[in-house]
């Protein structure tokens, strides 16, 4: 086990939350690693839109690769990959794929479950795993339960739990449930399952003390970041275009900007 991965398995382990900022290129994981982040990991709906395709299985596999090789080449914090369903129904195919972005440098990945079975989940790990042959890698399973609206209240739990016990013993190291708020909810999840736990932030959840102490393990950033990026773009573009243009207060120089990425 590399000391990478094994610093990125351990920051599961640990008690208490750690927070992963989710990135899509090169530059956004120089910056968060320089900000102090203790992993990295990217969106797929922020790298499909910064590549210019929409979110839902449209990125080229091409694009992902070239994309984590270089977002790898310039950090050294351990980096996960979210790679959807893994583009594929065939869990050979999927397998193929992420011995590609394990060989480009990831230490983990997240794979959901989204609008397909559980069943089908299950047998891309389980692919997943015999296709490393014993090669370490953070399996992170996804479940769309919350994210989709498949149930509500203790239904909701009771499914979730369900899938990730079921991910588990195909090979998951870890459960991801985007969409989940409420925190005696993700109290119940956390604990009904082996796996460290990960949330996806979204505006109104509770404070990250309280996730925290709810058993919630990692609170992945999701697309937010992009959209903060989005916005600010956004704004200045507008006002470029109206004739009032200003750097903002505490921009970085050129010198600086340059300077972080020769020492690559």
């Amino acid at each position: 086990m590399s000391n990478v991965h094994q610093n990125f398995v351990q920051l599961h382990q640990r008690a208490g939350l750690y927070v992963l900022p989710n990135v899509w290129d090169a530059g956004g994981a120089r910056l968060v690693q320089q900000l102090g982040a203790v992993a990295v990991g990217t969106s797929s709906a922020a790298m499909a839109w910064s590549c210019g395709y929409a979110d839902g299985g449209a990125l080229p596999d091409t694009a992902l690769l070239q994309r984590v090789s270089e977002i790898v080449g310039v950090t050294s914090l351990p980096v996960t990959v979210d790679i959807e369903d893994g583009y594929s129904d065939v869990p050979d195919a999927v397998a193929e794929r992420v011995l590609r972005l394990v060989k480009a440098g990831a230490v983990g990945i997240n794979i959901e479950d989204g609008a397909g079975s559980p069943a089908a989940l299950v047998d891309k790990i389980t692919a997943i795993r015999s296709a490393l042959g014993g090669r370490p890698l953070f399996i992170n399973a996804r479940t769309d339960v919350y994210l989709r609206g498949l149930a509500e209240g203790d239904e909701a739990v009771g499914m979730s739990i369900d899938r990730l016990q079921a991910y588990a013993r195909a090979g998951a190291d870890g459960g991801f449930v985007p969409g989940l708020r409420a925190l005696d909810e993700a109290a119940a999840v956390a604990s009904g399952v082996s796996l460290p736990l990960n949330l996806m932030w979204l505006p109104g959840m509770a404070p990250f003390a309280a996730l925290s102490q709810a058993g919630v393990r990692r609170l992945s950033a999701g697309p937010a970041l992009f959209m903060h990026a989005w916005t600010a773009m956004a704004v200045a573009t507008t006002d470029f275009l109206g004739g009032v243009m200003a750097m903002p207060e505490g921009a970085p120089g050129y010198e600086a900007l340059n300077q972080l990425f020769s020492e690559r």
